[in-house]
């Protein structure tokens, strides 16, 4: 079976530039210059959840994305500066930089439904171009209609994509972990490619441990799993079996040993 791919882009409209941040921005020296990079740096991230990870290939990340967006890494590091004063991007510890804003205009679609929505749009210009060829008349109420109904076929399969998504328990596991904003299409991508690798109820319980351990990314979900892989455990039962030996063979070494003769419990190993 192929490889689903998606595709994705940013919703930007008007309201973007009435944002009062941005509007700040343009009174300011070099104002239009930093916009235009925070969109860049936007697009960027939307591969990655919308963070954009330090690969530690150089010193910090600004001068990594400097080379990648090929701008100074003092207008970098000034637009850096002024978005993450306004909250819209934050650094974690370890010096990615989360995307606040792009998590709210991401748009994305599967190969699938890129194909079907071309498939449709050559259909009805296979419609539409006879009669404009053959009258010199608008297009008819028929033609309308067909459009019309194309798009409620589409509206009802982005219906039915999201009612089917609410259902899955891991979608609603994933909502939990990161957020819903955080739940595009690049990430549930990749929780399939997880799903034929270890199965719903391992990569369940891995989620849960992630929240536990307040995972901010579906790449620490990742590393749980390779780790349990590595150590043979297949099963969200085997990993909680290893943990419990886990926990009781840490307080047997920790146990204090006893001062007086009351104190003593034989055992095995000692049975005076």
């Amino acid at each position: 079976m192929a490889k689903t791919k998606v595709y994705f882009w940013l919703k930007i409209d008007k309201k973007f530039f009435d944002n009062i941040f941005i509007k700040r921005l343009k009174t300011i020296p070099g104002g239009y210059t930093m916009t235009v990079i925070y969109i860049r740096l936007m697009l960027e991230s939307l591969e990655s959840d919308c963070i954009l990870y330090y690969e530690g290939y150089f010193d910090n990340l600004k001068e990594e994305l400097a080379l990648k967006l090929d701008v100074s890494e003092d207008d970098i590091d000034m637009t850096m500066a002024y978005f993450t004063k306004c909250g819209l991007i934050q650094i974690d510890e370890d010096k990615n930089a989360e995307m606040q804003q792009a998590k709210a205009m991401v748009e994305s679609e599967t190969n699938w439904a890129n194909y079907k929505r071309e498939q449709r749009k050559k259909v009805k210009l296979e419609e539409v171009q006879p009669s404009l060829t053959f009258s010199n008349s608008c297009p008819t109420e028929i033609d309308i209609e067909k459009e019309i109904d194309i798009e409620k076929e589409l509206h009802l399969e982005q219906d039915k994509k999201k009612v089917d998504e609410e259902k899955n328990p891991i979608f609603e596991k994933l909502k939990e972990a990161f957020g819903e904003m955080s739940v595009n299409g690049t990430m549930i991508a990749e929780v399939e490619d997880l799903l034929k690798v270890h199965g719903q109820p391992l990569l369940l319980y891995a989620l849960e441990v992630t929240i536990l351990n307040a995972g901010k990314s579906i790449r620490y979900t990742r590393t749980i799993l390779s780790n349990w892989q590595g150590q043979g455990l297949r099963t969200a039962e085997q990993v909680k079996q290893h943990e419990k030996k886990r926990q009781q063979q840490k307080q047997s070494n920790n146990q204090p040993e006893p001062t007086n003769f009351e104190d003593w419990k034989p055992t095995q190993e000692n049975p005076f």
